[in-house]
């Protein structure tokens, strides 16, 4: 008589829950690095060199055991984990020394570091200082009327750069997207060299005029960069535009100057504003290439917080940069938005 052995089942381990031992893993990470910081900071002593191997190899043990744990649960790969965990590191780097700068911008205290109270102080000093608001009056005059300027030849030069044949298209095709890629110091003292030595000399021999470095030149040398960004970003925008809408508007028509205003201007608005908008941007935060063209009374904010802080960092700095900041970001992603909803 034969029997059926039934294979029973396994009983089930039951091990610490996967979140808790991830989070413990993330704990001796932790210990770790700080007893490697504690080795770096005190390598004066004999001892501080068994802090260094301990934490290292502390580290290394959370690490392995935080990526099994994390894989336990959630089922992704070592290697995603350490996709994502160098993303998130990466941001952190970049973006915590910025949330703290903010954070201390409320600062009640004078020591710009030494949190004391939440208080709005500096962001009321900045409208009291005189230094401050023509600071951001000249600001304001540069970034808008460079920010008109490069638009319009931007786009106008897009729409050569895509439609037409001339001669020299491509040397030109490749001066033009030189900005972009060429490092901002070497535009400024180009930009430098240029007024010095062409620029003012062609007007005092020509009209008999003093010309100097100021809000002129600024506005020069930024709309000079900005018209690559925003002929980029137009481009883009007319390369995805579909020509026969605008035959089809002189087959029913339309002169030339129609067809742009009803038909193709309406198509490229939103890439003409998010390249508009980049640029304010980089008018607003450049600092180099303002910094070698301008002259007396031509300071912008960028000058302003960078002059300041040769004399010591105060507290009304940190508000001054969490508004331009603000206001950067606010433009990035508008324009963003912008594109994505074209």
């Amino acid at each position: 008589m034969s029997t059926t052995s039934a294979t029973l089942p396994a009983r089930s381990r039951t091990p610490l829950p996967s979140i808790l031992m991830a989070l413990v893993a993330g704990l001796l990470v932790l210990a770790g690095l700080a007893l490697v910081l504690v080795g770096v900071l005190n390598l004066d002593r004999p001892s501080s060199y068994l802090f260094i191997p301990a934490g290292l190899l502390m580290t290394g043990v959370g690490t392995v055991w935080g990526a099994r744990s994390v894989r336990a649960t959630t089922g992704a790969s070592i290697g995603q984990q350490f996709l994502v965990a160098n993303a998130v590191l990466v941001f952190l780097f970049f973006y915590l020394p910025i949330l703290a700068l903010v954070i201390f911008s409320f600062n009640a205290g004078e020591i710009p570091t030494v949190w004391e109270g939440f208080s709005l102080r500096w962001y009321a000093s900045l409208l009291e200082s005189e230094a401050t608001v023509n600071a951001f009056r000249n600001t304001m005059i540069v970034t808008f009327i460079s920010t008109i300027i490069s638009t319009i030849i931007g786009t106008m030069v897009s729409l050569v750069m895509e439609r037409y044949n001339f001669p020299l298209k491509l040397p030109f095709d490749a001066v033009l997207y030189m900005p972009i890629i060429v490092p901002d110091i070497v535009i400024a003292l180009a930009t430098l060299l240029f007024f010095n030595l062409i620029a003012f000399n062609i007007v005092q021999n020509l009209l008999g005029l003093q010309w100097g470095l100021g809000l002129t030149t600024i506005i020069i040398a930024h709309v000079a960069f900005n018209i690559s960004f925003v002929a980029t970003i137009v481009r883009a925008r007319l390369v995805d535009m579909d020509p026969n809408l605008e035959q089809a508007a002189r087959d029913l028509g339309a002169n030339e100057w129609q067809v742009f205003r009803r038909v193709t201007m309406p198509i490229l608005m939103p890439g003409i504003v998010s390249g508009a908008l980049l640029a304010f941007t980089l008018s607003l935060d450049d600092f180099v290439i303002t910094f070698f063209v301008s002259g007396p009374g031509s300071t912008t904010l960028p000058l302003l917080v960078y002059s300041q802080l040769k004399f010591g960092v105060e507290p009304d700095i940190n508000a001054l940069t969490s508004v331009m900041l603000l206001f950067s970001i606010g433009l990035v992603l508008l324009s963003q938005f912008l594109q994505r909803r074209a």
